[in-house]
């Protein structure tokens, strides 16, 4: 359960999570101009800020932390974070302003720069290797040094870097990874393969002078990793086709090895392919691959009866970890935030993030803060915007309405002066790019799921952004985290947690 070592933080937590409610099912966006009205006083305004002036800073805990869990929301910038905030308060009935997101309530945080060795705006494979490795690398590479050359396997040989992961196993903790995207994808890949190129996440992808080199693919490094000594007791989420050889449908692997059989074949190991077993599953031992999707997750909207979510495979992640009289080291990823701001969608990226913040609710009135480190943050940004003068309460997927020379919310959308309509959500760039003369958007039509976002530079996948990210935190060592810091210095904060050096 929630534990932040102060009755004076506890109030502030109670205070910030009035409006932070868990609610059991994701509902459809707003679809109008914002009818709830703020009837929030000047006295009750100066209140909150007076209560909060009134406590006192939380107490640092310095006791070793048992447990570690890390949480990356995947392309989870700021603008993503204050989007998904008011969106996700939308869904309740609230103006959505005032909604706080559940790790929001975390006591502490720091701004979180980005960059790789070799590029000022990242990719998800440099920044996790920072994160999970202590050592900043080349853009496209998994937890091997930047000595070495993208794509390169002769170059990487002998740079491999050792991870969190490394550590926790080393003092006998169970460890986890649970995501929304392919288990071979570039963050969840970083903390159990070494690897100069990503995209080598099965053996259809190694080119030759990868193989000549002894460069094996990521999939069948987490077969060999589960051989050796320090073995995760957790891994799920998508990407069977990299498990399969190509005469298995939608398979992907040309050495024909099937590496879900290979999996099966290890002591006390198990496959899980849907939600019913994952419910069934006696998860009080073992060891458990989880594959639930041919690629990536559905999309939230998209799954069906038989995909678990993010908070059904962190349910059943602990239910497993807890076990372990030494502790445990789970990471989760949200990893579809970034693919719906890839595809320029908007709506998917914020249904995504909402379903993060529900499932840290749940770990928050779960788990133990006094002996678990707790981390929220992001890899990197996106170019998404949020900008215009849409009034208090705008839907946060909606056109704009403004206000009048009064302060009062306008009946109508505001009209630019091109004659044409505009969301206050935007892109830098994308596959939503518009021609001169911009279109109008359509207020029914911008409400819409599949509906993207207007961008600027026409680019058939929006980009990463380069500014830096948030981070939150709470548990041992969590008072380490603040100020602005560099992306590797979150693994030396972990690792100091884990050893109390």
């Amino acid at each position: 359960m929630r534990n932040f070592k102060s009755k004076s933080s506890v109030v502030l937590l109670l205070a910030l999570t009035t409006l932070t409610a868990c609610h059991s099912e994701l509902q459809k966006p707003l679809t109008q101009a914002p009818a709830v009205k703020d009837t929030t006083s000047s006295a009750q305004w100066f209140n909150q800020g007076k209560q909060l002036a009134q406590n006192a800073a939380p107490v640092a805990n310095t006791q070793t932390a048992k447990n570690l869990i890390l949480i990356v929301g995947d392309g989870m910038g700021i603008t993503t974070h204050t989007a998904a905030r008011i969106f996700a308060g939308q869904q309740q009935g609230l103006l959505g302003e005032e909604y706080t997101l559940s790790f929001e309530t975390l006591p502490y945080s720091a701004l979180i720069k980005t960059y790789n060795t070799d590029q000022q705006t990242p990719d998800s494979a440099g920044t996790m290797t920072a994160l999970v490795s202590g050592v900043k690398t080349r853009a496209g590479m998994l937890s091997v040094s930047s000595d070495a050359e993208r794509g390169h396997c002769g170059s990487s040989q002998g740079k491999s870097l050792a991870t969190v992961f490394d550590l926790a196993e080393q003092q006998n903790k169970a460890t986890g990874i649970v995501t929304t995207a392919r288990i071979t994808h570039a963050t969840p890949a970083a903390l159990y393969a070494h690897s100069p190129e990503r995209n080598w996440e099965s053996d259809n992808m190694l080119p030759e002078e990868a193989r000549k080199n002894g460069c094996l693919d990521i999939a069948q490094q987490l077969i060999n990793h589960q051989q050796g000594k320090q073995r995760l007791e957790v891994i799920f989420g998508g990407g069977q086709r990299h498990f399969l050889p190509t005469s298995e449908p939608a398979g992907k692997r040309t050495d024909q090895q099937n590496l879900t059989a290979q999996w099966q074949s290890l002591p006390d190991h198990h496959l899980l392919t849907n939600k019913q077993q994952l419910q069934d599953a006696d998860l009080t031992h073992g060891h458990w691959l989880g594959l639930f999707a041919n690629s990536h997750l559905p999309y939230v909207d998209q799954r069906d009866k038989h995909t678990p979510g993010l908070l059904d495979m962190t349910q059943a992640a602990l239910s497993r970890l807890k076990h372990q009289p030494q502790g445990y080291a789970l990471m989760i990823e949200a990893g579809r935030i970034d693919h719906g701001h890839h595809a320029g969608s908007g709506y998917k990226a914020l249904r995504e993030a909402e379903e993060l913040d529900q499932t840290v609710n749940w770990l928050l009135n779960t788990i133990d803060l006094s002996e678990t480190l707790l981390i929220v943050t992001a890899d990197h940004s996106h170019t998404l915007t949020l900008a215009g003068y849409p009034t208090r309460g705008n839907p946060m997927l909606g056109v704009v309405f403004s206000n009048d020379d009064q302060g009062r919310p306008e009946t109508k959308p505001y009209k630019l002066t091109d004659g044409g309509y505009y969301t206050s959500i935007n892109y830098r760039n994308g596959p939503g790019a518009v021609a001169l003369q911009r279109p109008s958007v359509d207020p029914q039509q911008a409400l819409q799921p599949e509906y993207l976002q207007q961008a600027l530079v026409p680019l058939e996948s929006e980009t990463h952004g380069g500014e830096d990210v948030a981070l939150y935190a709470a548990g041992p060592w969590a008072h380490l985290f603040g100020g602005t810091m560099e992306q590797h210095w979150v693994y030396h904060v972990m690792r100091h947690a884990l050893l109390a050096e």
